[in-house]
C-alpha cells in the first residue's frame, strides 16, 4: 500500500513571538520560500502524492490560499484542524480518516532536511519499514529532543523525551515513517506530564513490539529545526549559501513535480489515485 504524508503545521510557535502572534510559523519565509515548502518537498521527493496538512482552525485558510489543493504540483493536498495542540502523536488520530488504513510519513512543518542521499534514505526506510522507522541525527545538545538510548550492540533500549542527562547524542528529528497501526496506537496513549501525547511514547510502543528500526543520518545531511529566531536565521543563511553556490533551488516544488513526472491532477480521473 502506498504511503500518505502528514505535515503538522499547528502549534503556537511561542519561541518565535511576536512574529507568530499574527501568522503561523510554518508560513514564515526561510530565505526565499515559506517554511512549509521544505517538509512538503521531502514528501514529494519520496514519491508521496497524497498529503494532509494539520493546522490551527484560525489559520487553515492561509495554508489553503498558499497551497490550494496541490494540483499545481500534481499532488493532492487536504486539510484538517487541530483545535488545541496536544502533542505530535495527536496528529495521527486526527489524520485517521485521511489515512484510511494506509501507512504514513509524518513530518513536522518546521523541520528542514538537506543532503545528497537523504531522499534515498527516506525511500529505503519506507521500503524496509516493519512498523516504525526513524532517522536519528547526532547533535551537540540532545536534551531538547527525543533521544535514543542504545545498548553496546547498537540496539535501541529506550527513547527518552527531552532528558536532562541524555543517554546519547542521537536525537530523533521530526520525521517518522509509520505503518497503518499508528492512529490506533496513538489513541491508546496517555498524556505526559506536559499534557501532551508524546511521539516518543508511540515509538516506544513499537519498540516493545520489536517493530522499530532506525538509520542514523550521516554528516552529509543537514537537519535544521527552525523553531527559534536563531535557528530560523541560520536556516535562511544555509539555504541562501547552498542556492547561491550551487545555482539550484532547495525545495522547489515545481522542479520536484517535473522530475518526478507528476501528472497534473486536474487532468486525472479521481479514481486515478487508486492506481498510484
Amino acid at each position: 500500500m502506498r504511503y500518505k504524508g502528514i505535515i503538522l503545521a499547528g502549534g503556537n510557535g511561542t519561541r518565535l513571538h511576536p512574529m507568530t502572534i499574527a501568522v503561523s510559523k510554518q508560513l514564515i519565509p526561510v530565505y526565499d520560500k515559506p517554511m512549509i515548502f521544505y517538509p512538503l518537498s521531502v514528501l514529494m521527493d519520496a514519491g508521496i502524492r497524497q498529503v494532509l496538512i494539520i493546522t490551527k482552525p484560525e489559520e487553515a485558510y492561509l495554508f489553503q490560499r498558499l497551497l490550494g489543493d496541490g494540483s499545481n504540483w500534481g499532488i493532492s493536498i487536504e486539510y484538517a484542524e487541530q483545535p488545541k495542540p496536544a502533542g505530535i502523536a495527536q496528529g495521527l488520530f486526527i489524520a485517521e480518516e485521511f489515512l484510511a488504513g494506509a501507512p504514513s510519513v509524518l513530518i513536522l512543518g518546521d523541520n528542514i532536511f538537506y543532503g545528497s542521499n537523504f531522499t534515498q534514505k527516506v525511500c529505503k526506510a519506507m521500503t524496509e519499514n516493519i512498523g516504525a522507522f526513524i532517522l536519528p541525527y547526532k547533535v551537540r545538545d540532545p536534551s531538547q529532543y527525543g533521544v535514543l538510548e542504545l545498548d553496546v550492540s547498537g540496539r535501541i533500549q529506550n527513547i527518552v523525551e527531552k532528558p536532562k542527562k541524555p543517554p546519547s547524542n542521537l536525537a530523533v528529528p521530526g520525521l517518522y515513517i509509520l505503518d497503518e497501526t499508528a492512529p490506533k496506537k496513538a489513541k491508546e496513549l496517555v498524556p505526559s506530564g506536559r499534557g501532551e501525547l508524546e511521539i516518543t511514547d508511540l515509538l516506544n510502543i513499537y519498540l516493545a513490539e520489536k517493530k522499530l528500526k532506525y538509520c542514523v543520518l550521516d554528516r552529509g545531511t543537514a537537519w535544521l529545526d527552525t523553531g527559534t529566531t536563531e535557528s530560523l536565521l541560520e536556516a535562511s543563511m544555509f539555504v541562501q549559501a547552498i542556492e547561491k553556490r550551487q545555482g539550484h533551488k532547495i525545495a522547489c516544488l515545481e522542479e520536484i513535480s517535473l522530475n518526478k513526472n507528476f501528472q497534473l491532477i486536474s487532468s486525472l480521473h479521481p479514481c486515478a489515485f487508486a492506481e498510484w
